[in-house]
């Protein structure tokens, strides 16, 4: 059973900065691809920022480009996103996915509320 465990949502004011991170209950490098999604309330979850294991490779949503930072350490099992400048329009509910092969794996979600 693949497990994600999000944590470091909170409340912060326009301008300021959270770091969020999702730990997996075991190895994230056999994961092919992990990302970062939010949704905010009466819209559909989008993709914010994506890590592929094999490459490297990052992608960013244009709203999140030059503020956001997706990051893994493999040593520690955990995924990052850094997340500066915050706007009150990056207020939703964060989620970590982890994609293996065919399969797709979620966290639990954290919330990130932005002040104005």
């Amino acid at each position: 059973q693949v497990q994600l465990v999000e944590s470091g949502g909170g409340l912060v004011q326009a301008g300021g900065s959270l770091r969020l991170s999702c730990a997996a209950a075991g190895s994230i490098c056999s994961f092919n691809a992990m990302g970062w999604y939010r949704q905010a309330p009466g819209k559909q979850r989008e993709l914010v920022a994506r890590l592929t294991s094999g490459g490297g490779t990052t992608n960013y949503a244009d709203s999140v480009k030059g503020r956001f930072t997706i990051s893994r350490d493999n040593a520690k099992n955990t995924m990052y996103l850094q997340m500066n400048s915050l706007k009150p329009e990056d207020t939703a509910v964060y989620y970590c996915r982890g994609d293996k092969y065919a399969a797709i794996y979620w966290g639990q979600g954290t919330q990130v509320t932005v002040s104005s």
